[in-house]
This record gives structure tokens, C-alpha cells and sequence, in this order.
């Protein structure tokens, strides 16, 4: 399902968070953001997955404002997957944990039916952690607990995935096999985050966010420019698709912006090093 944000604006304590952010995720895309610190990337998230209300425009899943829709309706369509997103999981198994996803698409009392089971049991079989089905939750590793929030958020079927640095902290093992699950679920999919080599593995498409605006969208090799890389992250980098398909970020020797020689512009990109030595990659 297609979510459409048009012109959003958020404030906090009377101070403008986002101003005029406006972006389009295609149905079964997935759209990056991206930006340092502070941008305003996790407010954006939140206005989406319907935690905090703007002061202005909307967003929509679908055709339809989510903030004009009940809370449960909301939560049938779309599914968060926050940092340290487990909440109160004391004695939860596994299990019990992905089973909290169908809780939207109950009644105040109702009960898990075959629909439930069979939904819980194919979040599970497809986050691979199957094994793990009886085990507290608690005593799982940080990348164990990522895939059972995200077998969480698939046991919902939603239409819409938001994710909010779902490979912090992982080893960069965790990180690549749950980027590629992630590609595979087929959801339009809304996600942070900060690593730019992993973003550009991933997303379709990727908004970057400098100061609460949008300062550049579309797709990867257009975005990760490297005025963007200099003026926003503040690094002398150049961003191409290599012969296997994949695209990757090469950094400069002297990789900070602010290193630049006179005269030179964070547009030049990373040529050379100025001792004649080629750049290297991070």
C-alpha cells in the first residue's frame, strides 16, 4: 500500500521539529530516510506510525488520513519496529511476543483463532526463529530480539513496515541477514537509518533530512551525490554501482569535509587523496 506524506509540519514545546517534509513510498518500496543527528527522522516516523499528531498536513496510508482513522484500524495497516521496541516482555516466550502482533485484529475479548496460529506461525518460520519458539525472550541476543520484533510486526499483516534502526547494535553478520529479510517480506517498508553503505544496499529509494526539511529524494545514486554527502554529513565521498550490482559509498583518505584544500568544493568528490594515493573505501 502506498504511503504518502504531503507537507508535513511538527512541533515540540514551540519549536518547529519538521517544516514542509513531503515524501512518497510506492507500494512494496522501500524508502530510506537518512540524515545526522537530530534531523528529525524518528519524529517523522512517529507521526506515521500514529504516536504524534502534526501541527500540519498529513499522512496517508493508502487513501486515507491515518489520524482520521480509529487507533485499531490504524494499527492493521501499519507495523513499527522501534529501538528497544520489546516493552514489557517479562516471562513472555518468543511465542508469546509474535503473538502480540494480532492484538489490532481482535475484539476487546476476543480469542486467537486459526487465522492467529497460522499468521504467528509464518512471521515466525520466515524471521528464522523457529528454534527459539519456546525460549524467554529476555535471555535472547540483541539480533535474536530484532527478528522476533519484526516477526511481531509481519504477524499483524500490515501493509505498512516502519522501522526505526532495526540494525543498531548488531554485528554486521546480524545486520546483512536482516536487511535481506526485510527485502524479501514484499511491504512497503518506512526506515531510519544511519549507516549510508547499508541504506543504499537496501532501499529503492532513500529522503534525506537536514534540519527538519527534506534536502534531496530518489532513488539511491541520485541522492548519495557527493554535494549531498559533503553538505549534509559533512564527508568527501562518492557513491557508484559496481560490476555485481551493488551499490557502495567510497570515502576519501581524508574523508572529512572540512579537510578540503582550498578551493576545492565537497562537490569535487574524492578523486584522489592530495599525496596522489587513491581513496579508500570505510
Amino acid at each position: 500500500m502506498k504511503l504518502t506524506v504531503d507537507r508535513l509540519h511538527v512541533t515540540l514545546d514551540r519549536n518547529p521539529i519538521l517544516r514542509d517534509v513531503s515524501l512518497q513510498a510506492r507500494k512494496g518500496d522501500i524508502v530510506g530516510l537518512v540524515g545526522p543527528n537530530g534531523s528529525g527522522k524518528s519524529t517523522l516516523l512517529r507521526t506515521v506510525y500514529r504516536s504524534l499528531r502534526p501541527a500540519d498536513g498529513v499522512v496517508r496510508v493508502g487513501e486515507d488520513d491515518v489520524w482520521a482513522l480509529s487507533p485499531r484500524t490504524a494499527a492493521r495497516r501499519t507495523a513499527a519496529v522501534l529501538q528497544d521496541g520489546g516493552g514489557n516482555t517479562t516471562g513472555l516466550t518468543v511465542t508469546e511476543i509474535v503473538a502480540l502482533g494480532r492484538a489490532p485484529h481482535h475484539g476487546l475479548l476476543g480469542r486467537d483463532g486459526a487465522e492467529d496460529h497460522r499468521a504467528v506461525a509464518d512471521a515466525v518460520d520466515r524471521c528464522g526463529v523457529r528454534a527459539l519458539a519456546d525460549r524467554d525472550y529476555a535471555s535472547l541476543s540483541g539480533g535474536e530480539r530484532q527478528r522476533v520484533l519484526l516477526a511481531r510486526a509481519l504477524a499483524q499483516s500490515p501493509q505498512l513496515l516502519v522501522l526505526d534502526e532495526l540494525t543498531n547494535h548488531l554485528d554486521i553478520r546480524a545486520r546483512f541477514e536482516l536487511l535481506d529479510l526485510i527485502r524479501t517480506t514484499g511491504i512497503t517498508t518506512l526506515a531510519v537509518l544511519h549507516d549510508l553503505d547499508l541504506a543504499a544496499r537496501l532501499c529503492d529509494h532513500l529522503v534525506v533530512l537536514h534540519e527538519g526539511t527534506v534536502v534531496a529524494a530518489g532513488p539511491v545514486l541520485d541522492v548519495l551525490i557527493p554535494r549531498i554527502l559533503g553538505d549534509v554529513f559533512g564527508v568527501r565521498a562518492r557513491t557508484e554501482r559496481h560490476a555485481d550490482g551493488v551499490i557502495r559509498i567510497t570515502y576519501a583518505a581524508d574523508a572529512l569535509a572540512d579537510a578540503l584544500s582550498d578551493g576545492e568544493t565537497a562537490a569535487d568528490g574524492p578523486s584522489e587523496h592530495r599525496d596522489g594515493r587513491p581513496p579508500v573505501g570505510r
